[in-house]
């Protein structure tokens, strides 16, 4: 399978898409609880899940309905809202609305690292160095976690008192934004130097007029999508942050985006049940992705 495309969200099931022809493939169960966000491992076996309480993992290739390793990844005590994969897949990060960031060891499952912010964390990336994590909460911060020292080298907020919905580190490490409540984005250039990172503020933008659920930079750092509760998504250039082009037909909140690995294609979540895929030099939308009974909030995409 050459291209990977999954999208789940509030009816408890995971969808795999032909991403081309718009068909379903395979419907996989999630009873215990919605799906928060999808993540797929770099070897593209294994999707992750995260739900309520956990991450569960699920075989890509076979057809095997019921997630592997069921007990692994449980240790949060509330929504997991993120989930991601170190390069070499050999440890998961989550973050989660109980107030923590959590380092998971894939070989043998249990946490190597637990870092409280004591509000609940909205999102969380892993540096393209792999030595660092940065994550967000509902209190406006920003943070940076330097996992060699296991300490928090930076504290940023934004915008005080307005929760941080999403950040975003560019594939190179020279870039990061962060998405708010009150739908402005904010960036930094990065400096990495004797593996330390220091940061630069850039600019402070109005990206939409409600809030931003998601901010995503493209794998060749020169967009950026951002997803709001105003029914749109947007790219913006990174050369200057300029509105490129306003994604209008969702009819809900779009909650999650991914893009594609040539940067010209983005498929989008939202509330109306749909996922779509999108094209973004002429705005358009070239499938839509239906069969979600509720709404759709995550999607994952590796079409390397």
């Amino acid at each position: 399978m050459s291209v990977i495309l999954a999208s789940a969200g509030y009816d408890h099931t995971i969808r795999f898409w032909e991403a081309l022809s718009g068909i379903c493939q395979r419907t996989i169960q999630h009873p215990d609880s919605q799906v928060n966000r999808l993540a797929i491992t770099p070897d593209k076996r294994f999707l992750a899940a995260a739900g309520r309480l956990n991450v569960k993992l699920y075989d890509i290739r076979g057809s095997n309905p019921n997630p592997i390793r069921v007990t692994t990844f449980e240790g949060h005590t509330n929504n997991v809202t993120a989930v991601g994969f170190q390069s070499d897949g050999k440890w998961m990060v989550t973050s989660s609305e109980d107030g923590t960031v959590k380092v998971w060891d894939m070989r043998a499952p249990m946490v190597q690292r637990n870092y409280k912010h004591r509000v609940p964390v909205n999102d969380v990336v892993i540096h393209p160095n792999q030595g660092e994590l940065i994550s967000c909460d509902e209190g406006g911060n920003v943070r940076i976690w330097d996992l060699g020292e296991n300490t928090c080298t930076h504290q940023l907020i934004p915008q005080d008192d307005v929760p941080v919905r999403s950040v975003s580190v560019a594939t190179d490490g020279s870039m990061l934004v962060a998405g708010n409540n009150k739908g402005n984005c904010y960036v930094w250039k990065m400096v990495n130097s004797r593996d330390t990172t220091s940061l630069h503020p850039v600019t402070k933008f109005r990206a939409h007029t409600k809030y931003i659920t998601r901010v995503l930079l493209s794998p060749d750092v020169k967009h950026l999508s951002t997803c709001s509760a105003d029914h749109t998504a947007r790219i913006w250039s990174t050369d200057g942050f300029d509105l490129e082009t306003t994604l209008t037909g969702h009819q809900r909140w779009v909650w999650d985006c991914a893009f594609s690995a040539d940067s010209a294609y983005l498929v989008t979540a939202c509330s109306d049940h749909y996922a779509r895929l999108w094209e973004l030099s002429s705005g358009q939308i070239i499938r839509q992705y239906n069969g979600h009974h509720k709404g759709a909030v995550c999607v994952a995409l590796n079409d390397v």
